[in-house]
């Protein structure tokens, strides 16, 4: 179903609320971000999934590093920001979803984890990584990590 298809058929049949998802923004020690890459489109993203019982949503977002990209680390508790996105489902209509970012300091990336046969992983400037996601709100999160050098502060 093409995009403006169905945009204007859920302005008819109303949209639905906003659904929350949790990422994990992880960064090395040089400050690089890591993306991986979405299973359905191929697209450069963060790791990021539903709450999950049990855990905090930092837990959670924790977790889907772990399972989409193989990363161990320790995360903040605190979100850093939010972007929003619209998730296509299998019935081909897309749903509103708020994601909160969590950040996610990297010490261990590991060569087998869960989706490695399922998607691409790839070390980042802030910078560049803004380029390659799609979500305006999440380039302009990306891009507040650009930090001025010393010389030039």
């Amino acid at each position: 179903m093409k995009k403006g298809l169905r945009q204007k058929l859920g302005q008819l049949l109303g949209r639905k609320p906003l659904q929350m998802q949790v990422a994990a923004l992880c960064r090395d020690a040089a400050g690089q971000v890591l993306l991986v890459t979405s299973r359905d489109t191929g697209r450069w993203v963060l790791p990021k999934g539903w709450p999950m019982a049990g855990r905090t949503l930092a837990d959670a977002a924790s977790q889907e590093a772990w399972e989409e990209a193989g990363v161990r680390g320790s995360v903040e508790q605190t979100e850093i920001g939010t972007y929003r996105y619209d998730k296509r489902q299998d019935r081909g209509f897309d749903i509103p979803v708020q994601v909160r970012v969590y950040a996610l300091k990297v010490d261990e990336l590991a060569k087998r984890y869960p989706e490695v046969k399922q998607r691409k992983r790839g070390w980042f400037s802030p910078e560049r990584a803004a380029e390659l996601v799609a979500e305006s709100e999440l380039k302009g999160l990306l891009r507040a990590l650009i930090m001025p050098s010393p010389a030039s502060a």
